[in-house]
């Protein structure tokens, strides 16, 4: 029943680069080149981002009006489609003027020329490398960055599907962080330090907006919600989530009528809170008074918080702006994307538990997720429904964002394994994670970095992918091995 909100995409743009000179000699080489053109941009087109197809750049004339053309379009990536030789006029113009990730696209329709056959025109239709080491050396030059180059066939090449659906998924970040506006409400849990991040830093390092909301406001829309809406996502939560008996720890309880209630109706008063203030994310954190209203709806949001980080809406507590939008950019990368931190090792078993209570990301829930009545939320007030999954067995990524000494955001990327195996039954998520040989020189290495305690935890093995999003960000990258 769950249905994202905000949809995974992103632009491409692309262009082609020919020397003009061949058009003459070689009567019908343009027309099959805009074929094979076609195809690339069709190819990308089923990658699940929109292209921006800006034709034939073939004359330095050409390439200077489509600066224009780029610069207006809302492009996040552009590609260069280097489809035959072109001279380095062509390219210099849009590589000096266009600020975007530029990558290089050399893609030959043939896995090798027929030398039984071969001529002039085969090697020109083939000659999709020959330039790029001058365009390269030329964006060098001119002090701009080429991000990358994609090398291969056409067609039939997994390698190369495989690294343009990785500048796909990167377009699917960059696009979606572009006027983001990830909310903050309330305050810093007392007083975590690695919490606090200046909203203006936040919206220099990643092209935001950080709106500052109020408890009060969504307290009221929990009393404009009506009895058919609670009712509604009650039945989406027993459709979704499994509803056990206690285990071993004293502190759950099986869900109670009334905290499923509670539970539903502060998620329909969250689903307000999100279209009225159009959000993309929300980091929060309050306490408020005992027995007040502020408390009870601040206390009772992580069961809507996860649904809706399952519906793209990356949700997170304690106020943790930064992992949040570490959240964003593995839910964009198609990752999930769990708020977590450390928990216990398992020196036994080279295992060390990862987890942590609040929202989580549903998608990535091995089997069906636990909803657990809580009689405390541990450090914090309040009790209520919580949130219980093992994540998806296999290879995971954790993506922390920390703050220098001088201010500036730094990310910590690591890869593990997520092992099968029992987690405590605590009413929190957690995962066996497996790092290495040594789980427990990983973690000593990682807290070397000086990250914050907590981390966006996804699927998939996307260090070097989110490595590509930092450089772009311009934003200092480790990735601990």
């Amino acid at each position: 029943m769950i249905e994202r909100k905000t949809k995974r995409t992103g632009r491409i743009g692309i262009f082609a680069v020919a020397h003009g000179t061949y058009w003459e000699q070689f009567e019908g080489l343009k027309e099959n080149m805009m074929k094979y053109h076609k195809i690339l941009c069709e190819k990308l087109q089923g990658m699940g981002v929109e292209v921006v197809d800006f034709g034939m750049v073939d004359t330095s004339q050409v390439a200077y009006e489509t600066v224009q053309k780029i610069n207006g379009a809302g492009v996040d990536v552009l590609f260069c489609n280097m489809i035959t030789y072109a001279t380095s006029s062509v390219f210099a113009p849009i590589i000096r003027d266009c600020h975007l990730p530029m990558v290089l696209i050399a893609l030959q329709p043939l896995k090798a020329l027929d030398m039984t056959r071969a001529c002039t025109e085969m090697q020109l239709e083939n000659d999709n490398i020959c330039s790029v080491p001058e365009f390269c050396g030329v964006a060098n030059r001119m002090n701009r960055k080429i991000e990358n180059v994609v090398i291969g066939c056409l067609t039939d090449d997994p390698q190369a599907d495989a690294e343009l659906k990785e500048w796909c998924d990167i377009a699917c970040v960059l696009h979606s962080l572009k006027g983001a506006r990830m909310g903050l409400m309330g305050h810093v849990l007392e007083s975590m330090y690695d919490m606090h991040a200046d909203p203006t830093a936040v919206s220099s390092a990643f092209g935001v907006h950080v709106p500052l909301l109020e408890i009060d406001s969504m307290a009221e829309l929990h009393e404009q919600v009506t009895e058919e809406e609670i009712q509604q996502k009650m039945q989406m939560i027993r459709e979704e989530f499994s509803m056990p008996e206690p285990k071993s720890d004293p502190v759950t309880q099986k869900l109670t009528d009334a905290d499923l209630y509670q539970a539903a109706k502060a998620a329909v008063a969250l689903d307000r809170f999100i279209e009225k203030y159009e959000l993309t994310g929300l980091a929060y954190y309050y306490e408020g008074s005992e027995g007040s209203l502020q408390r009870k709806v601040a206390s009772s949001l992580i069961v809507g918080n996860s649904i809706l980080n399952a519906q793209g809406i990356p949700m997170c507590g304690e106020f943790d702006i930064k992992t949040c939008i570490a959240m964003l950019i593995m839910d964009r990368l198609d990752m999930g994307g769990s708020f977590a931190e450390f928990h216990p090792f398992d020196f036994n078993n080279n295992v060390i538990l990862v987890g942590h209570d609040g929202p989580h990301h549903l998608k990535v829930a091995e089997g069906k997720p636990i909803l657990r009545s809580l009689k405390k939320y541990h450090g914090k007030p309040g009790a209520g429904a919580s949130v219980e999954f093992k994540l998806k067995e296999g290879p995971i990524t954790m993506l922390g964002i920390t703050q220098t000494a001088n201010g500036t955001f730094k990310f910590v990327i690591g890869e593990g394994e997520s092992q099968k195996g029992p987690i405590p039954p605590t009413g929190n998520t957690n995962t066996r994670g497996v790092f290495g040989d040594n789980t427990k020189a990983f973690v000593k290495r990682w807290c070397m970095e000086g990250p914050t305690h907590h981390y966006a935890l996804g699927i998939g093995h996307r260090a070097e992918t989110i490595k590509k999003i930092g450089d772009i960000l311009g934003i200092e990258t480790v990735i601990v091995k």
